[in-house]
């Protein structure tokens, strides 16, 4: 049960602070910037990473627990209470946001400025580079080590400095998911989540290519049955 409290407590900090720095940067024009908007997403989710990366994997993303389980090490019977606990999480913190920001119309939510199918690949894409860096960097389903957050972190940040025009940079569908009930906007919301969760199931192959049995060991070294 504390593995789902980590994943609560997680990804509610990660959208109360990267939904609440872009609902502050545009209330109160220029005071982050694009650049500082994307620093803020890329240090909360380092932080959390060294928080609870050992007690839940930090994983914070539906994306990432797929990924994890589509590279055989997460279990299937685990997969459903940790998105329900991302969710519950992504939910909580948006309507947090919602209370103490009531005449923001978004809420940090996500929304695209290029054609749906372009902003779904774009999604797709950078939801792959984020787990393909978080299969190699993790151990078993474990975000967890002295540099895992810094290298997700800083993936998350220049991800959102390069897609954050384009589509908000959401790779992660509880992040989207929150704000869109908070605000009860649904414009665009299944592009973030199905580019997020294909590019994430494509990242483990990839990395069982490049990596080989590597790819796929968990906590206690013994290699799991990914397969290409």
């Amino acid at each position: 049960m504390n593995r789902l409290f980590a994943e609560i407590m997680g990804t509610a900090t990660l959208v109360f602070c990267g939904c609440g720095a872009m609902v502050v940067n545009d209330l109160y024009p220029g005071t982050l910037g694009h650049v500082g908007v994307c620093l803020v997403w890329g240090l909360v989710v380092m932080a959390m990473i060294y928080a609870v990366g050992n007690i839940s994997g930090a994983h914070l993303n539906p994306a990432v627990t797929l990924g994890f389980t589509a590279a055989g090490r997460f279990p299937l019977r685990d997969v459903a209470p940790y998105i329900a606990a991302q969710l519950f999480g992504a939910i909580l913190a948006a309507h947090a946001l919602k209370g103490l920001f009531p005449s923001h119309e978004t809420l940090g939510g996500t929304f695209s400025s290029v054609e749906t199918w372009r902003a779904c690949v774009l999604e797709g894409i950078l939801t792959f580079i984020l787990m393909f860096v978080i299969l190699n960097v993790s151990t078993g389903h474990m975000e967890k080590g002295i540099m895992a957050g810094v290298a997700v972190g800083g993936v998350i940040a220049l991800e959102a400095l390069l897609g954050g025009p384009v589509t908000k940079a959401s790779m992660n569908p509880a992040r989207s998911i929150g704000p869109a009930l908070a605000s009860w906007n649904f414009e665009h919301l299944w592009l973030y989540i199905v580019g997020p969760v294909t590019g994430a199931l494509l990242a483990s192959p990839t990395c069982r290519w490049i990596q080989g049995k590597d790819c796929c060991v968990k906590e206690d070294g013994e290699t799991t049955s990914c397969k290409i």
